[in-house]
């Protein structure tokens, strides 16, 4: 009798959990959402964010704030991230960034595939191979064969160490043979900004950092370093038809939150969120940012982040760069 008893208040306080839950997740968002994304204003990781925020905000009448943490290659956005409170009102920009730095650093104070809990991919952004013109370089054969004759003397620009762009330099390297000098920057635009000014050479980055560069003569497109040739510059050719297959470097984005923050508010962000991403506002947006949505469910996200974590891995140990 003392057993029945027990389990009921047991079933009790169970049922009364999940109606409070519940109860939290129709009435979420109730005030401000921030966002934590750790790269600087400009960044591609920057840009996405802040399309989506005002979406979302529209959708769920509250207002989505970005809030910019970079550095350490987007480890001190993601270890303040992971040690938020689990209420559903400090979300998380997890990105490629994240997987590879759980497999160049071996000592991190947080597990990426543990301490966050995945919404939904939202987009994905190519990366292309990009020259300053006075390089005087119109393909990736004429940088193979500059870089040849000028051994250490070309330097490329990256948005930060063990990041896909230096992963994509540091294998252009190694399978081509040459010997470019690293150039790590806190971010995307600040490597930009050096590269137009001619301080470096090349750089691998997101197309939509530097696509009105490219469009005013500003940089030169040599190759997309991604499966397929994007719409927005069709005339680029891939890594692999330039027979380098493996520096496919293509940069995703997805919302997360906390672990434990509670299921129904991250139901709700899911939905919202795949919904938008098949809406014409959200879908023109982006593509004419040079961004392809994705979405998914939670569980296609956590699929794919262990995909890319056994890809990001071998490319660490292939381009030789250093763990941490």
């Amino acid at each position: 009798m003392k057993n029945l008893v027990r389990y009921g208040a047991y079933a009790l306080a169970l049922l009364v959990c999940v109606g409070a839950a519940a109860s939290r997740a129709q009435d979420y968002p109730a005030r401000p959402v921030r966002i934590i994304v750790g790269f600087p204003p400009g960044a591609a990781g920057d840009l996405i964010s802040r399309a989506l925020s005002a979406h979302l905000g529209n959708s769920l009448g509250q207002q989505f704030v970005v809030e910019n943490r970079p550095g350490a290659s987007s480890n001190i956005a993601t270890e303040y991230a992971a040690r938020a409170p689990k209420d559903g009102y400090t979300l998380f920009l997890g990105t490629v960034a994240n997987v590879v730095n759980a497999a160049a650093w071996s000592k991190l104070s947080f597990d990426f595939s543990k301490d966050f809990a995945p919404i939904a991919l939202a987009a994905t952004v190519p990366v292309v191979l990009v020259a300053h013109p006075s390089l005087g370089v119109n393909s990736v054969k004429e940088l193979i064969a500059l870089a040849k004759s000028k051994p250490g003397q070309l330097n490329f620009a990256s948005s930060g160490i063990a990041t896909t762009p230096h992963l994509a330099g540091a294998l252009l390297s190694v399978r081509a043979g040459i010997k470019l000098v690293h150039v790590p920057y806190q971010g995307s635009s600040p490597a930009v900004t050096d590269l137009l000014a001619g301080r470096t050479q090349i750089m691998f980055s997101p197309v939509s950092v530097v696509l009105p560069h490219i469009r005013a003569g500003k940089l030169k497109a040599l190759a997309w370093a991604a499966p397929k040739r994007s719409s927005v510059l069709p005339d680029v050719p891939t890594v692999a038809e330039v027979g380098l297959p493996e520096l496919d470097a293509s940069i995703w984005f997805g919302l997360m939150a906390p672990t434990g923050t509670p299921q129904p508010i991250l139901d709700k962000l899911s939905t919202t969120l795949n919904k938008l991403l098949k809406s014409e506002a959200v879908l023109s947006q982006i593509k004419k940012m040079g961004y392809e949505p994705l979405g998914g469910t939670p569980d296609d996200f956590t699929r794919y982040v262990a995909s890319e974590l056994r890809k990001w891995t071998a490319a660490v140990e292939a381009a030789g760069v250093q763990r941490k």
